[in-house]
């Protein structure tokens, strides 16, 4: 069984999703709204719907994919437009959006840099997307709730990782490719633990350019705190070696 595979009826995942404050995905939500009322937006790995009745609501034609049958029957109590999709090849015509995204999903994907691809190739020229996954490769940080991400020992190879690929990115682009992890799973399931790519901000942003972005913004939070500490956090490049990977483009070809 593939990883996408453990989604497909995974009933405790869709409980975990629906017991969420639909607050958590505020800034997500905000990121991927376009300027005119009415414009066509996908929220892939929509999860049970939140992000899709919430844009819907404020007048916008949300749509909404995901690999899990149990998510997509609660979406689609929701919303008629949440849709089950196989994880690889998204159902709409190239540059079908105004705006598309990614909350979460990344790390869980088994051809990440595929699914990037592929989200931007659904979203029209002059569109935006947003994509936001935790930082497996951080350097600083508390709470710190993976293995690769807990410990002082983790955190010193974290941060020679993270030299050793934007030298790689400078010097042989090419070979440029996400590290892929074990899935940590858990009874009772509990989501991130089972992550099988560490998702980093520099490689999304990498990444993103590569398939013909202008890079908007690079954020290590990814839900709205006060602006002080939104604007400290973020203010120097140590954004990239905290918390999360936040990242916002707009496609240019």
């Amino acid at each position: 069984m593939s990883h996408q595979e453990t989604y497909l009826h995974n009933e405790a995942y869709a409980e975990f999703l629906a017991s969420e404050d639909p607050d958590f995905y505020n800034k997500y939500a905000e990121a991927l709204c376009a300027a005119q009322s009415g414009a066509r937006i996908l929220d892939v790995g929509c999860g049970v719907g939140q992000v899709v009745r919430r844009l819907t609501d404020r007048g916008y034609e949300a749509y909404g994919v995901d690999v899990s049958e149990p998510n997509i029957v609660r979406a689609g109590r929701l919303s008629h437009r949440c849709q089950m999709y196989d994880g690889r090849h998204l159902p709409f015509p190239d540059a079908h959006f105004d705006s598309a995204g990614a909350f979460n999903v990344l790390e869980h994907v088994e051809e990440p840099e595929a699914f990037i691809r592929e989200l931007v190739r659904v979203v029209q020229p002059g569109g935006r997307v947003v994509l936001s996954s935790p930082n497996f490769f951080r350097v600083i940080g508390f709470r710190d709730y993976h293995p690769k991400m807990r410990g002082l020992a983790n955190k010193l190879r974290n941060w020679r990782r993270l030299r050793e690929k934007r030298r790689q990115i400078k010097t042989a682009p090419q070979g440029v490719r996400f590290d892929r992890m074990t899935a940590i799973v858990k009874t009772p399931f509990t989501p991130d633990d089972d992550a099988i790519v560490a998702t980093n901000a520099m490689e999304m942003e990498f990444f993103l350019r590569q398939f013909g972005c202008h890079i908007e913004s690079v954020t290590c939070t990814d839900r709205r705190v006060s602006w002080p500490l939104d604007f400290l956090l973020n203010l120097t490049p140590l954004r990239y070696w905290m918390f999360n990977a936040f990242v916002v483009a707009r496609r240019v070809r």
